[in-house]
């Protein structure tokens, strides 16, 4: 098991990683509470990856990564995931003004 410093690369390894292999890829999170961290973990049975965090701003990287790794597997491994954002950008595409009762 490798633990990677680095976010970016731990992203770019991951997407690399599952790319190579969809189908017996995984990825893993889980928070301790006691400690207070994050492990994210992403293997293919033959290389295992992971990122250990305990910042509470890791959260939306976390999220921007299960974006993309729900397109990846939504749509294929050859999409491009440079288009993926986060939840904020689907929040202002999908709001409406004109909507509800008037004040």
């Amino acid at each position: 098991m490798v633990y990677i410093d680095s976010w970016d690369e731990f992203v770019e390894r991951s997407v690399q990683l599952f790319r190579a292999d969809p189908q017996s890829s995984r990825y893993v999170m889980k928070y301790r509470h006691c400690d207070g961290k994050l492990v994210l973990k992403v293997t293919d049975n033959h290389q295992c990856l992971k990122f250990k965090t305990d910042q509470a701003q890791d959260a939306k990287k976390m999220e921007k990564l299960n974006n993309i790794f729900f397109t990846l597997m939504a749509r294929g491994p050859d999409v491009d995931t440079t288009e993926v954002s986060g939840k904020e950008q689907a929040e202002t595409q999908t709001s409406k003004k004109g909507r509800g009762r008037r004040q």
